[in-house]
This record gives structure tokens, C-alpha cells and sequence, in this order.
């Protein structure tokens, strides 16, 4: 059975690439899909002899960026490196959105994990994850948690997070992790979960302390950090929860092209100072290819669904 993001085609185009590619990017620059991004995007570029550049399309919570890929010829030159907010988020928070993340993109791959991290103020009597979770059971509505503002990853994750343990806090929105996290180290409220990256120079100097993390594994730059499944807490067992970057391309894309763009992604994102580079600053390098990366898609879809369901938001276009 054909693929439904891929056309039929057995060959990719002779001569691919023969001009140079354009990469949408659906965010402003210095976002981390915007840093990670450009670093794909040039060394792609040396491996195709081609110039690849980057086109910031930010805006309606990635929707510009996301029709701007979407509406691009499926020819292979022009691709998205767009993120879990737009693909696996955005479904789950408007009720009507100008694309969707299945059948409207040619998935490529997976190009990067980004962790996140539970933070707590320095003030707050909790040293684990077990009595954080104690603390709140026993009182229910007294502490808050920051996030970077409603249906972002921070905000779910929280929610998921309170789901799973079956614990309560007030949800206070900012705009931004920056504000958040500045009103974490002033106690203005007592924790949030924020990305490795973000909070990372503020966990090393000791402004915040970091309970764990919320993916599978460790993370390099926190190593003593556990992870939220090695807790021991009930719920958490199989918890994971983070952000995600990766390379799309519109719909209908040739097959044997989606593949020598997927293959050569991988080859890319197989470089040691690439994954240097990426780990220093708190996330991870992951490689899936189309087929994995489609599945990985519908999985985080599923997830985010059920965190956005339980915390009552919608970001109605």
C-alpha cells in the first residue's frame, strides 16, 4: 500500500538538487528550532553543493510559517524545519487550523529531542519529586506553577504532569520563559517545568533547583538530574513529555526523493560536532526517518490531545 504523504514515483528527480533549497522555519530568530535549524540547514548545504537558506515565517502561533510549507511545491525545494508546537500542539489547542499535521506535510525526519525540566524555587521544602507531589496533594490550590503562557509545551506538560500524580496547582501564564522563570527564583510562585536549555545557566548557578527531567533519559548536561519515570512515583513510570524538532516537506513529495532528503538528514545529524553542539546546550540529537518520524507524529498528537482536554484550553483562530 502506497505511503499517503509520498507519491508513487520510483526515482528521484535526475540531478536533485540543481538550485538552491529554501528551509521555512516557522518561528523568529533565536528560537531553538531556529538556532538548531540553521545549523542543519549549512551543513546540508556543503553535502548537497547547494545553498540552503533559511526563511524565518513567524507568526499566529506558527500558522503563517506552517501554510507557507504547506502551499510550497512538493519538489523537494523548499522544506520546513518546524517543531512539536505547530505539528503535535496546535491540533489539540484551535478548532479549525489552515493545515493538518498528516496529511498536509511529507514527514522527514526527526532531527532533535528537547527535554524538559522540573523547576522549584529555593525556598520550597521539597528536595525530590516524591514530596513536591506530597506537598501538593496535601495542599490542594496553595502553590502555583509558571509557564510561558497557555498551550505551550511548559503549560501541557504541568498538565500532564498534574494528571499523572493526580496532584493540583494554579496555572500562572507569562509571556515567555524569560518572565516565568524570573518570578521562580523571586518565589512569586513555587515551580513550572521549562526546557533544559532555557533554564539551564540558571539550574547551574543555583538559582533554581531542578527535581528531573521529563524524558526517558538523563539528560548529558544534567546527569544527576533523574528522570521523572526513575522517581518512583505512581504515575510517573513510563512519563515522558517533551519538545521536538524536525525536517517536513509539503504533500506528495516523491518517495525516492523523500528518501535521499531523509537519508542525507541522518548523515547530517551523524556529526560529532553537530551533536556536541546540540547536547552543550541541553537537548539531544534523534534520527527518525519518514515512516517512524509519521507514527512519532500520531503518538504526540495523542499526547498533547489529552493534556490540552484536561487543562480546559483553546487557542481559537
Amino acid at each position: 500500500m502506497a505511503s499517503p504523504w509520498v507519491n508513487a514515483a520510483d526515482s528521484a528527480p535526475e540531478g536533485w538538487p540543481a538550485k538552491p533549497i529554501k528551509v521555512i522555519i516557522p518561528f523568529p530568530p533565536g528560537q531553538a528550532t531556529d538556532i538548531y535549524g540553521r545549523l542543519l540547514a549549512e551543513r546540508l548545504g556543503s553535502l548537497w553543493k547547494q545553498s540552503v537558506v533559511v526563511e524565518n515565517r513567524p507568526g499566529a502561533s506558527s500558522i503563517i510559517g506552517m501554510e507557507a510549507i504547506k502551499n510550497s511545491a512538493s519538489d523537494g525545494y523548499t522544506l520546513g524545519m518546524v517543531s512539536s508546537g505547530p505539528l503535535a500542539i496546535n491540533p489539540a489547542l484551535f478548532s479549525k487550523l489552515p493545515y493538518d499535521p498528516l496529511k498536509d506535510f511529507t514527514p522527514l525526519s526527526l532531527a532533535f529531542i528537547a527535554p524538559l525540566v522540573v523547576l522549584v524555587n529555593n525556598d520550597l521544602p521539597v528536595k525530590n519529586i516524591a514530596e513536591l507531589v506530597a506537598l501538593l496533594k496535601k495542599n490542594p490550590g496553595k502553590y502555583s506553577y509558571a509557564s510561558g503562557g497557555p498551550g505551550t509545551s511548559q503549560h501541557l506538560a504541568c498538565e500532564l504532569f498534574k494528571l499523572a500524580t493526580q496532584c493540583f496547582a494554579l496555572h500562572i501564564p507569562y509571556r515567555g520563559s524569560g518572565p516565568a522563570l524570573t518570578d521562580l527564583i523571586g518565589g512569586q510562585v513555587q515551580f513550572m517545568i521549562d526546557s533544559v536549555s532555557a533554564s539551564l545557566a540558571h539550574i547551574q548557578s543555583g538559582r533554581v533547583r531542578a527535581l528531573a527531567v521529563t524524558s526517558l533519559q538523563r539528560n548529558v548536561a544534567l546527569a544527576s538530574v533523574p528522570t521523572l519515570a526513575e522517581t518512583g512515583v505512581s504515575g510517573l513510570v513510563k512519563f515522558e513529555a517533551v519538545g521536538w524538532g524536525g525536517l517536513v516537506g509539503p504533500a506528495g513529495m516523491n518517495a525516492a526523493l523523500s528518501q535521499k532528503i531523509s537519508s542525507d538528514f541522518t548523515t547530517v545529524l551523524n556529526d560529532d560536532m553537530l551533536i556536541q553542539r546540540i547536547s552543550s546546550s541541553g537537548s539531544v540529537v534523534r534520527s527518525l526517518g519518514g515512516a517512524e518520524f509519521s507514527r512519532f507524529i500520531g503518538t504526540e498528537l495523542t499526547k498533547w490531545a489529552s493534556a490540552a482536554k484536561a487543562s480546559g484550553t483553546r487557542l481559537d483562530v
